[in-house]
């Protein structure tokens, strides 16, 4: 608890001096109560009442167990941008050095939208420390722009060493110096929103002497796939730190033997990778997907989650990747879903759980 305090105490406590309950033991409970399952403000009222006696292990909740209503109130009250420089700040403590790729990606809240707005649900920038499988950032896309989003949790962040991946959206002069700028290099997706620099990759690799890998054929999903990976230093090119580029070129074909059309990816790179490295980072970008998107609407049930008022979508979101990076962590195996079910059941591992966070 002190060190979760420690971190989480630099957010403001939004509501009146006479408050009843103690602000972060509210962020605790609905924390523990994320852990064994819960999925809203009232699932968490009702995991304190029922855990009242098991928290007070912990916290003192002198006044009880926190209602539904105060649940609400914090969590529609918290200033985002606090509460998420206070997770990154934790999580870098929690976690220690990063190293390897760290993934970039949008993901919609689809379930919180204001009714007669279904088509524009929230959405969030989410970064992922593949290796390290953790989430170690989020960020509010201001208007649905995902790229100033991105720049903004960048900007939280230290992470020297590491490989920062993104989709093609993000493939833009400023965004790469915002990558720099935390110590990372870049590994930026290219494709035809770039049309000058698109053109000028493909001429150099096409020219150069390249370094070339090829991974497989592989069977997966009934179907085989091979890729190759040609890496070239760049001259020529101005874009920030750039160093070299490639190309990822994936050919897959059925059970059946019937080859499917070959997919080729280019990218911008700000240091030179060899070829068997740049096939490794191109496919771990893609944990951030099934590994984190897929896991919070599995097992964490995201996308049905209908908080919308306020900023409470945007902090009960944060709330459930500190859940999730505290089930990731913890090294008994079984599934993430298999881990919240057992939190719920057995206090022993809903506290061995919090323990984590010292």
């Amino acid at each position: 608890m002190d060190e979760f305090a420690a971190h989480f105490g630099e957010v403001p406590d939004p509501r009146a001096r006479n408050a009843r309950h103690d602000f972060l033991e509210v962020i605790f409970v609905a924390l523990a109560a994320s852990l064994c399952g819960a999925e809203d403000c009232t699932d968490m009222a009702l995991f304190a009442d029922a855990k009242l006696v098991a928290l007070r292990q912990v916290v003192k909740l002198e006044h009880g167990p926190p209602s539904h209503d105060t649940f609400s109130r914090v969590f529609r009250r918290i200033a985002p941008d606090r509460f998420e420089a206070a997770f990154a700040k934790f999580t870098a403590a929690f976690v220690g050095a990063l190293k390897g790729v760290v993934a970039i990606d949008g993901k919609a809240l689809r379930g919180a939208y204001e009714r007669g707005r279904k088509a524009t649900p929230l959405h969030l920038v989410n970064v992922w420390a593949a290796e390290a499988k953790m989430v170690i950032g989020q960020r509010l896309a201001p208007g649905r722009n995902e790229v100033l989003g991105a720049q903004q949790a960048l900007a939280l962040l230290r992470l020297d060493g590491c490989i920062v991946t993104t989709d093609a959206l993000h493939c833009r002069a400023d965004t790469a110096q915002a990558i720099l700028e935390t110590g990372a290099d870049y590994a930026l997706a290219l494709k035809a929103n770039q049309p000058t620099l698109l053109a000028r990759a493909q001429a150099l690799i096409e020219t150069a002497e390249a370094d070339e890998a090829v991974s497989g054929p592989v069977k997966a999903h009934d179907r085989l796939e091979a890729r190759t990976a040609v890496v070239v230093a760049a001259h020529g090119l101005d874009f920030p730190g750039l160093a070299a580029v490639a190309r990822v070129e994936t050919r897959r074909s059925a059970a059946d033997g019937e080859p499917e059309p070959a997919i080729v990816r280019w990218f911008l790179l700000s240091t030179v990778l060899t070829a068997e490295r740049m096939l490794d980072v191109a496919r771990t970008h893609w944990t951030i997907e099934n590994q984190l998107h897929w896991v919070l609407d599995v097992a964490l049930d995201e996308d049905a989650a209908r908080s919308r008022k306020d900023n409470a979508p945007q902090n009960l979101a944060l709330i459930r990747k500190l859940a999730l990076n505290l089930l990731r962590q913890n090294p008994d195996k079984g599934s993430i879903k298999g881990k919240i079910k057992r939190a719920g059941w057995d206090d022993s591992f809903l506290f061995a759980l919090l323990r984590h966070m010292r």
